[in-house]
């Protein structure tokens, strides 16, 4: 068993290791459930952890990422179907807010994106996850998907139209009526 040692782990652990966050989102966008999604992680690091000795600089955050994409993929493959996939709960993850107003409206709006969110095809949401949440740029994105950097672009261009159609539609949104 390859186990890093003295340099090589502080050098993993510098390098790597502040990314585990994105990490876990990326996982937890895919994979729609936070209990797989930390699973998912934990093997992904682990996974990286043990290739590290390959890693030849770079961008160490597109390649973390690419081995949590692969591993939430692998993992969609043995233990369920695309379309089987859990709705993912947004309102779990969330901090409170102030007040039970802005708490409503927030969760309101959280809850209607998280929806539209899950309308997307898995491509489509991994792309806009990686770009808008967590602030990916397109040649990174390119990197972590193994797209083509023209068709990250087209890809996210159609997600991003496709989620305003869905946000913008009548009946997506509760009209709220003073009284």
């Amino acid at each position: 068993m390859d186990v890093l040692e003295g340099e090589d782990r502080a050098r993993f652990e510098a390098i790597v290791l502040p990314h585990l966050d994105a990490a876990f989102n990326l996982a937890r966008w895919l994979l729609r459930s936070r209990s797989d999604a930390e699973d998912v992680t934990q093997e992904a690091v682990l996974r990286a952890f043990r290739a590290f000795g390959t890693y030849r600089s770079g961008n160490a955050r597109a390649w973390l990422l690419q081995i949590v994409r692969n591993s939430c993929y692998t993992w969609m493959e043995k233990n369920r179907s695309m379309d089987n996939a859990v709705e993912f709960d947004e309102s779990l993850h969330l901090s409170p807010l102030p007040g039970p107003e802005a708490q409503a409206m927030a969760g309101s709006d959280r809850e209607l994106l998280t929806k539209a969110l899950g309308q997307l095809s898995p491509r489509s949401r991994e792309v806009i996850v990686l770009r808008e949440l967590e602030g990916c740029s397109y040649k990174e994105i390119a990197s972590i998907t193994a797209m083509p950097i023209g068709t990250v672009m087209s890809t996210l261009a159609r997600a991003r139209a496709r989620l305003q159609e869905f946000l913008t539609l009548p009946g997506s949104k509760e009209v709220v009526h003073d009284v």
